[in-house]
């Protein structure tokens, strides 16, 4: 298992809309989640910067085929249709992320 940790910037204006559609994730978006082997999700908004973190354990074998399979995904293309306005990637992004990868620093279980 891999523990992942992203970072990406909301607009301001979008906010509540963000957290509206998150509030009803659709579920074929959940099942292509689950079935490119993404466990324990969460997403947290930091107001009032506007940023959202997301934490996941990836437990497949493969995280660049995984992400590929659900980019190909119909209703993910979607999802991510309605989400990407609100959002605002971080200028210090990689080249080729949306969201911004963390590296892990500290970890207790």
């Amino acid at each position: 298992m891999q523990r992942m940790g992203m970072v990406l910037g909301l607009k301001p204006e979008k906010v509540e809309e963000y957290v509206r559609l998150h509030a009803a994730v659709w579920p074929d978006v959940l099942k292509m989640i689950s079935a490119c082997n993404i466990e324990n999700y969460s997403i947290y908004l930091k107001r009032p910067e506007n940023l959202l973190f997301s934490y996941f354990e990836y437990h497949g074998t493969d995280y660049a085929a995984d992400m590929a399979r659900m980019a190909a995904d119909p209703i993910t293309q979607e999802w991510w249709a309605v989400c990407m306005p609100c959002q605002e990637p971080l200028p210090t992004r990689q080249e080729g992320e949306w969201w911004a990868m963390m590296d892990e620093v500290f970890h207790h279980d």
